[in-house]
Parts: C-alpha cells; sequence; structure tokens
C-alpha cells in the first residue's frame, strides 16, 4: 500500500500556489484554470516545496480554498495523474509523486558535474573553483605529516589535536580568546549544525531564523521537526530588525536561533557590532541559544585602508554560554574541502564529541592535516587574498551584466560574501528559474530560503562568474523574465539535490 509522508492542507497549499501567482502578470492568467493548478502543483513538487508522497486535501476542500469550481480542481489532479506526479486512490485520497525513473526532488538544485553539464551556466552553488597552488600545496602537506597520525587509531572525534590548537589561535588573533578544548571539528559547515541542533532541540521544538536563511539549513531543521520562527531582516542590508528579534525571543522562547552575521546568504548583509551586542544579549535574556554561521566571514571585499570587520558575535558573549560559532573551510576556501568546525563552551564540545558515536564519528584525517597547514604557515591568509581578489572581479563582472540586461530588477550590492538577493521586477522567481532551465542558466528562486512560500518575487544569483560567461548569463537569465512576462511557463523537471 502506498505510504504519505505528510499531509498538505487545502489553507497551506492555497498559500503555496497563492505565492506564485502574487508576482504574476495578466499574462500568466491566458491558460484554463485546471492548467494552471496543475503547472502550479507540478512547479511545488519539482522544488521540494511540497514533498514527493505528501497526501493533498480532496477536491473539494481545495476548490473551497481556491474559490474554483470541484470540476476544476479535478481536472487539473486528472491532468497530474496523467503527468506521473500525482496517485490517487478510492476511498483513500490522493498523493503527490514524481514520473518513474526521475529522480526525487529537494529544495535545492544539484550542481552539474563539468563532463554533463555541457553550455548550461550554474548558479546554484554560490561556490568558486579552488585556489591554486594552494590547494595542491596543503594536501602535499599533509601527506608528508600524515605518518604519525596514521600511527594512531584515527578515531578523533573532537577533531586533531593540532587543528584544534591552530583555530584556537586564529579565533583569539581576532579579539576571541580560545581555547582548543572550545573547538570540535565537523563535517562541513552542515555538519556543525546538524550536531547542534541534535544536541539542542528535539521535534517540536522552536527554532528562531532570519527570513529569509540559507537554504539548506532550513531544510534540515524541517527535517528535524522543529517549528520554525521566521524573524524578518531589515530592508537592502541594513542586517538584523532588532525590534522584530526582541520580539520574536520574548514571545516564542526559541531553544536556537540561527543567524548569519557576516555577508549573509542570501541577502549579503553584514550586522554591525551595536547589533551584535544586541541580539547577544536578548539571547541571553530569553534563555536562546545563538548559534552563528561564520562560513562567509573572511570574505569581505571592500575594507578600506586600516578599516577593520566587525567583531566576531562570539565576542559580545562574556559568560561564553549563549554562543555557538560555526565556521568552514568550504566557502572561504574550496567547497570540495569539507571542513567545518564548532566553537562553543567547553561542556558544549564535549557533549557534541560524544554523541559523534551514533552520527560520522569523526572527519577525514587527511583534509585537517591539509586546513592545519594552511592556517599554521601563512597560506590560508594567502589563499584568502587570492580568493578575494577573484570575487572582486566577479561580482563586478555580474552586476554590470544584470544592470545591463535587467535593469528592473533590484538588489544591493554586498560588501563581501558570495550572492545577490534579487528583486525579479514583479515576476516569479520561481517560473523564471525554471523558464531559465530551459534556457540554459540554473538559478535558485526565493521560496527556498523562505518559510511557507516566502520570497516568491526573489532570486538568489552568485556572483562566482566572470567575462563572457557573467553576460551571457544574464543574456539568458533576462529572456526566462520575458518568457515569464509574456505567460505561464511549465514547471521544469528539475534533477534532485541541494544547492550550496
Amino acid at each position: 500500500m502506498t505510504q504519505w509522508t505528510s499531509t498538505v492542507g487545502a489553507a497551506q497549499l492555497a498559500r503555496l500556489l497563492g505565492s506564485q501567482g502574487a508576482c504574476e502578470g495578466p499574462a500568466a492568467r491566458r491558460q484554463p484554470a485546471y492548467r494552471e493548478l496543475a503547472d502550479g502543483i507540478r512547479l511545488l513538487v519539482l522544488e521540494g516545496r511540497v514533498p514527493v508522497a505528501a497526501r493533498l486535501p480532496a477536491e473539494r476542500e481545495l476548490a473551497a480554498a481556491l474559490s474554483l469550481s470541484r470540476t476544476t480542481v479535478a481536472t487539473a489532479f486528472e491532468t497530474l495523474r496523467g503527468d506521473g506526479f500525482l496517485k490517487s486512490r478510492r476511498g483513500s485520497g490522493s498523493w503527490t509523486a514524481v514520473p518513474p525513473g526521475r529522480p526525487l526532488p529537494a529544495r535545492g538544485l544539484e550542481p552539474l558535474p563539468p563532463e554533463t553539464g555541457g553550455d548550461t551556466i550554474d548558479l546554484a552553488c554560490a561556490a568558486l573553483p579552488a585556489p591554486e597552488p594552494w590547494l595542491s600545496r596543503a594536501f602535499a602537506a599533509s601527506l608528508e605529516a600524515l605518518p604519525p597520525a596514521a600511527r594512531t587509531h584515527g578515531d578523533f572525534p573532537a577533531g586533531l589535536p593540532a587543528l584544534r590548537q591552530a583555530l584556537a589561535d586564529h579565533y583569539t588573533a581576532k579579539g576571541v580568546p580560545t581555547m582548543p578544548e572550545q573547538i570540535m571539528i565537523t563535517t562541513g559547515a552542515m555538519g556543525a549544525v546538524g550536531a547542534i541542533c541534535r544536541l539542542f532541540v528535539g521535534g517540536g521544538e522552536r527554532v528562531a531564523v532570519e527570513h529569509p536563511s540559507y537554504a539548506n539549513v532550513l531544510q534540515l531543521m524541517r527535517e528535524a521537526g522543529v517549528r520554525l520562527v521566521p524573524v524578518p531582516m531589515a530592508e537592502g542590508l541594513g542586517g538584523w530588525e532588532l525590534p522584530a528579534w526582541r520580539r520574536a525571543l520574548k514571545e516564542t522562547s526559541p531553544r536556537l536561533a540561527y543567524v548569519v552575521a557576516d555577508f549573509h546568504n542570501p541577502t549579503g548583509a553584514l550586522a554591525g557590532e551595536d547589533q551584535r551586542r544586541e541580539l547577544v544579549a536578548a539571547a541571553r535574556e530569553a534563555g536562546t541559544v545563538l548559534v552563528v554561521d561564520e562560513t562567509m566571514a573572511e570574505l569581505a571585499l571592500d575594507l578600506g585602508p586600516g578599516e577593520r570587520p566587525p567583531r566576531p558575535v562570539a565576542a559580545f558573549d562574556h559568560g561564553g554560554s549563549t554562543v555557538v560559532t560555526i565556521g568552514s573551510a568550504s566557502k572561504s576556501f574550496w567547497a570540495g574541502l569539507r571542513i567545518g568546525w564548532v566553537r562553543a563552551a567547553p561542556e558544549v564540545i564535549r557533549s557534541l564529541a560524544s554523541a559523534r558515536a551514533w552520527a560520522d564519528l569523526g572527519s577525514p584525517v587527511m583534509e585537517q592535516l591539509a586546513v592545519g597547514w594552511l592556517l599554521t604557515t601563512g597560506g590560508w591568509g594567502q589563499a584568502l587574498e587570492q580568493r578575494r581578489a577573484e570575487l572582486r572581479e566577479t561580482r563586478a563582472a555580474v552586476v554590470q551584466a544584470l544592470r545591463a540586461r535587467l535593469p528592473d530588477w533590484e538588489f544591493s550590492v554586498p560588501r563581501g560574501g558570495l550572492t545577490l538577493w534579487v528583486r525579479a521586477g514583479g515576476l516569479s522567481g520561481s517560473r523564471i528559474a525554471a523558464a531559465g532551465e530551459r534556457l540554459g542558466v540554473r538559478v535558485p528562486s526565493g521560496p527556498r530560503f523562505g518559510v511557507d512560500g516566502a520570497f516568491e518575487g526573489y532570486l538568489r544569483i552568485p556572483f562566482t562568474v566572470s567575462g563572457p560567461v557573467a553576460t551571457e548569463a544574464a543574456d539568458r537569465l533576462a529572456a526566462a523574465a520575458r518568457m515569464v512576462a509574456q505567460g505561464p511557463v511549465p514547471a521544469m523537471e528539475t534533477p534532485a539535490g541541494y544547492l550550496a
């Protein structure tokens, strides 16, 4: 018997469908209502915003919620069944599906492998190729340093002691005195977030998040069964909306709050020191653990002479029990170097390390040796300088191309990070993403970074391409926008995966 993983209520499905249509002009109504409804549900399934095998509301209930006739809803469901996106059984209802042989969709886009990408411009992942010669040098050095570690059992749940010491020194140099006992090495930043969620929150507990926020973390928390409390970001690059944060923390008392203070993903906002101080104080008063993602912190691109970036959020946690910091080599250095870390109070680190027995046990030793070599020899700083110079070039190219080809799209240029948060001229970001896929450019739509269908009018565009590629990407996005403005774009059958 077919099982469904969840139930999507009529009101919830109506909200999700309404978010698609809210950003579209009259041209979106040029097809029959049943076809528009079928395409909308198909798009929600393909984007992962409605799970596969989720039970849909009865035809009568959905018709009432959408103010449509029951015949229209029944015809839409029949269309979806014919396309392989819906299964039904008399007396049991209908549930979402994907056609046989097609991969399950997720809330992100799978990065295209170089050998299969063809001429598609892949903007799904905010990442750049590895900075050479630093990657090769780091791994050559790690191979030389391997023999002493190889003579041990190789099981280091908290991480290699030398890397923990190097990271403690790294934080101390940034004005946050740190002992190696306050560091645990993880498999990327996502490994850190997962470990923290397993330790601190159970199903049904509240976690406050910026709105929008990093798509992969939102999905991880959804799958952990937590209740997300979205807190809106300030307009533009203004950072956090502190009154909204104080109100959310006071009224909902979330167990955790997840924030990105430095070049926020996706908006690029940078929180100032006063904002950091106030948010730590508000979290402490509410009894909320503040999880601070610093994966973008070292990608400042516009610091003037003598200007220093804001101090880490942990610098304002004088008791040491409110802030848990996450870092990673994957954004600053290379996405293929899956080494992340947690900085927290020693007792938290001990609990996290103990819990790895039923998670991943530890992180790869060779990669830890490579990151340790970079941090202790000056290679980290030199590689970052190379990375920042490259990002200044790619940011300028993407900004210029978008402004030339899509002058009605709105965005603020961040002073660092990897991404632009773009308002798509009043059009649906999901449908632009679907049209872009047809035209050879892959870009994630805004709702993947929101809760309950928010940000339909947005796209996240990483500034990770330059020269003719940036121009061509903007040309294809402009063509996609014209397609959406002229009429509805059928949902693309996109592959499953993630976005970074």
